[in-house]
């Protein structure tokens, strides 16, 4: 019985595949008492990136070069352990999965077109300028003209 509450959504109708996750689980630090040390309740969860078919062409291609500095031979990994039980540990790092994919997926954003400043606008900021120039000036007993 699969207790998950997949699949987990990339983007659009892209998810991951339940098949190709890589589940490995281990004795997990911080709080618990004693039950820390009987139950391997932290979760790493891995995702071979370089040889999945779950993820169109172009975006593979975009999440490799993106997460390049994450993988490890093609594969991605994520861990969590901050909840006290391997099944909410499970959710959290499948979550973090696949908004880790979302991120890298994505579209580059579009690149920003170079616009004048109107001549109106930079007019009054050196009217402005001058004006506040003046009042600091006529603050000073002397007169510098």
């Amino acid at each position: 019985m699969n207790l998950m509450s997949g699949p987990y959504v990339v983007r659009g109708s892209v998810s991951l595949p339940e098949a190709e996750l890589m589940w490995r689980f281990s004795r997990s630090g911080g709080p618990g008492g004693q039950h820390v040390n009987t139950s391997d309740s932290q979760v790493e969860l891995r995702f071979d990136l370089a040889r999945t078919e779950a993820l169109p062409p172009v975006w593979k291609e975009r999440a490799l070069a993106r997460l390049a500095g994450r993988l490890v031979d093609g594969v991605v990994s994520v861990r969590a352990s901050e909840h006290r039980s391997q099944w909410r540990n499970r959710e959290a790092a499948a979550v973090r999965l696949a908004a880790l994919l979302a991120e890298a997926t994505a579209p580059p954003p579009r690149p920003r077109r170079a616009t004048r400043i109107p001549r109106g606008i930079n007019e009054r900021r050196l009217r402005e300028k001058k004006q506040r120039s003046d009042t600091k000036r006529g603050r000073s007993g002397r007169d510098w003209s």
